[in-house]
């Protein structure tokens, strides 16, 4: 009967042809110097419940989708979720021990259900907002004002290429006595194949929601994430809620994401003495729903937002300062704010033959003013050409 009703067929979709599930990686930026500036109009207790309305959507969608939230702090990163796994126990010489221990590990018990909350949706709130908790309350008072950005991405990289070999098909062995490795080598994964014709098992993403400013100090780690986002194919979405930096928009740009500055876009919808802030911190849950939920399958659908004009300046090697004017070594490709000591490279140590007015500005050569056209008897000639009164006769055009 199976095989006479076309039911079956018709209106069941194989899996195969359906979109691969989604894991969505939030690197949340809880610099306290930052979130400080911004305490009485975008506090971040609401920018965490906003996060966690978007998490709950991202899981509905699927139920194979996965998420992972990281904390870039002043001085490490943090997993908020999943939780880390408990330090193993060590001897009085640091060794760890190969036993497991008598007393019982004090891990926190599980959250109680509540009837009115879906149980994976306040797992993970619960866990988040414990882990959050607790960073915030043990961190030491620091004077350094940025967040560890490219360690959180270069983590959250590593967590996406070992959740991607985990849920990549168990290859086959074609004989019985041969053993082969049954994940596939990073190699496979990494290397570039036509978006037609591949097939990924897990379709990755990035969300950075960041409020601290320039990053310049941490440009060349930032710069390699970004092209190992970019060849393993993993946009790198941003949310920027305050401050200004280039290497997240080079970021976004480079692996095809979406970047959103609120503060940027808000003066049309503002009333009348409504601070910025204001409207952009009740318009948060809604540029997360519509700009950066839909995955990698849906968004060749729609029509994207994103930056109008990014900026691709580049930091200089020696000041890790943002530069519009430098000078680059020609082997190295390094860059340099000012002229170098002694003409030598500071990262290869390659001499380097500078011209010998390259501290002289150059100069600006002035316009040639043009020179108005006269006529033979003296007189000059009038806009557009016209015919002199003085050429004729009475002072107008001869009759015939």
């Amino acid at each position: 009967m199976n095989a006479i009703d076309g039911t079956t067929s018709s209106f069941h979709v194989r899996s195969t042809d359906a979109p691969p599930p989604s894991l969505l990686v939030i690197v949340l930026d809880t610099n306290p110097y930052a979130w400080s500036l911004l305490a009485d109009t975008l506090p971040l207790q609401n920018v965490v419940a906003n996060l966690l309305v978007f998490i709950n959507a991202h899981l509905a969608i699927n139920h194979a989708n996965q998420v992972a939230v990281l904390a870039s702090h002043t001085h490490c990163v943090q997993w908020l979720y999943p939780p880390p796994p408990p330090p193993l126990p060590t001897d009085s010489t640091g060794d760890v021990l190969m036993t497991e221990p008598d007393q019982p590990d004090p891990t926190p018990h599980p959250p109680t259900d509540d009837a009115n909350k879906y149980r994976p949706f306040r797992l993970v709130e619960q866990q988040i907002l414990s882990n959050l908790r607790s960073l915030l309350t043990s961190s030491p008072p620091s004077s350094h004002t940025t967040a560890l950005i490219a360690g959180a991405l270069t983590t959250a990289m590593t967590y996406i290429s070992k959740a991607t070999l985990l849920a990549s098909p168990v290859a086959a062995p074609t004989h019985t006595h041969t053993t082969s490795s049954v994940l596939p080598t990073a190699d496979a994964i990494n290397a570039p194949a036509d978006a037609s014709t591949a097939h990924d098992p897990l379709s990755s993403r990035i969300l950075i929601v960041s409020v601290s400013g320039d990053l310049a100090a941490q440009y060349i780690p930032v710069m390699n994430t970004i092209f190992a986002a970019q060849r393993n194919r993993v946009p790198i979405d941003v949310l920027k809620l305050a401050g200004d930096t280039v290497f997240l928009q080079q970021a976004s740009d480079a692996t095809g994401g979406v970047y959103i500055a609120p503060g940027l876009e808000v003066g049309a919808g503002k009333k009348e003495g409504e601070d910025a802030a204001v409207v952009r911190a009740q318009g948060i849950l809604q540029y997360l729903m519509m700009g950066f939920l839909p995955d990698a399958a849906a968004r060749k659908w729609l029509v994207l937002p994103g930056a109008e004009e990014v900026d691709f300046r580049a930091a200089c090697f020696c000041h890790r300062k943002v530069v519009d004017i430098g000078w680059v070594c020609s082997v190295c490709l390094s860059i340099f704010c000012e002229p170098l000591p002694d003409a030598t490279c500071l990262t290869c140590g390659t001499y380097l033959a500078l011209p010998a007015n390259h501290n002289v500005a150059p100069a600006v050569v002035p316009r040639k003013k043009k020179k108005k056209k006269r006529l033979p008897d003296g007189g000059t000639p009038r806009p557009g050409g016209s015919t002199p009164a003085g050429s004729t006769p009475g002072g107008g055009t001869p009759m015939r």
